[in-house]
């Protein structure tokens, strides 16, 4: 049998890599100080890579947050708009009232 699989929370991970990145020692250097595999240590990196791959750089996040907040409002608008024309739609029903598609000027009939 091989050696039982240690786990590792979330914190020491991050440590892990923040210290690959910044402390300028080996990756093999700072596995055996840690006392981690050396794949594990890749492994991670490799993730961490990845998820920065994935982000959009932080000048886009900005631009991203305006457009969300910008279409956010707009379909505030459009469902206040589509209320509106529900209730002008139920109106005229009860009237009876109904678009004469005769006429060029687009005038009501009853």
């Amino acid at each position: 049998m091989g050696k039982p699989q240690r786990r590792f929370g979330k914190e020491f991970e991050v440590e892990a890599v923040h210290l690959v990145e910044t402390s300028g020692r080996t990756k093999r250097e700072i596995a055996r100080d840690l006392g981690i595999g050396l794949s594990t240590l890749r492994r991670w990196l490799d993730k961490r890579r990845e998820r920065a791959r994935e982000a959009p750089p932080p000048e886009r996040q900005e631009d991203m947050a305006v457009e969300l907040k910008r279409l956010r409002r707009e379909n505030e608008i459009l469902r206040q708009e589509r209320e509106i024309l529900k209730r002008a739609a139920t109106f005229f029903a009860k009237e009876g009232v109904r678009p004469d598609r005769h006429r060029s000027e687009g005038t009501a009939e009853r």
